[in-house]
């Protein structure tokens, strides 16, 4: 008999639930929140698995693929149908949410969501960290301004690479104020330093890359925005055909004339 799964997964551990296709509880255990220890749990048990299921979360995509790749039938199931279908659950804990989620796999209610592949994810994070470093850098150029501004020594309008000689100009009137603002510029420049890396490993990527070279040869498009599509569409083979029914397109003329 075919056996479903729900996994109630914490950053720790992970509530395992094991029922048969008529509901029946055959185990119910807590592991480490690791792929291996899911895997050897399954393994112990027996199976064959239908479904194994749980919840879009932080450490979903790693759970997934580590199950993925040993050949378990996991879901990743929408995290909005899931709360919505747990939701009425008189006691709410880690083991009725493990309950829950098998219940969901044996009777078929849930929303699957596409867990993206390991590329994706670390173009993603690759973006990711380089937009937090990008912020980092504006937070230090506006913390330096506001605190000179303090003084009455105003930095303007400058260019990046203006930004630190306008700085070290303004401290001549105010050698006093040198020993706060130094680190901070030295902490901007390492910032700067850091920023470069990540931006040309993002260059790198997308030249490296067919599909992004493609999107980089329309007019406005750079690596970027290349990179954040591709990881966006990951695999493009996940979207059904698209029909297209006669006179389902209009064309709105008031849109066309608002440019």
């Amino acid at each position: 008999m075919e056996l479903f799964v729900g996994l109630d997964v914490s950053v720790c551990t992970t509530c395992v639930c094991v029922m048969d296709a008529s509901g029946k509880l055959l185990r119910e255990s807590k592991v480490e929140s690791e792929p291996d220890a899911i895997g050897t749990l399954l393994h112990a048990i027996g199976g064959p698995y239908k479904r194994i299921g749980l919840e879009a979360g932080p450490l979903s995509q790693w759970l997934y693929s580590g199950l993925a790749a040993a050949g378990y039938p996991v879901i990743c199931v929408e995290t909005r149908h899931m709360k919505a279908a747990l939701s009425a659950q008189i006691n709410k804990t880690d083991r009725n949410d493990a309950r829950g989620i098998a219940q969901m796999m044996r009777v078929g209610l849930f929303k699957p969501v596409h867990v993206k592949t390991v590329r994706s994810q670390e173009t993603r994070m690759l973006l990711t960290a380089r937009k937090f470093v990008q912020t980092k850098i504006l937070d230090a150029e506006n913390n330096l301004r506001g605190l000179l501004r303090n003084f009455g020594l105003k930095v303007g309008a400058v260019t990046r690479l203006q930004f630190e000689r306008r700085i070290i100009a303004l401290l001549d009137q105010s050698p006093h104020l040198r020993l706060i603002v130094e680190p901070l510029l030295e902490i901007r420049r390492v910032l700067r330093q850091q920023f470069q890396h990540l931006h040309k490993a993002m260059e790198r990527l997308a030249e490296s890359d067919d599909t992004c070279k493609l999107l980089m040869t329309a007019p406005g498009v750079g690596p970027m925005v290349a990179l954040s599509f591709r990881a966006g569409v990951d695999e493009p083979a996940r979207f059904g055909p698209i029909t297209i029914r006669p006179g389902s397109l209009r064309i709105d003329a008031l849109a066309l004339s608002i440019r």
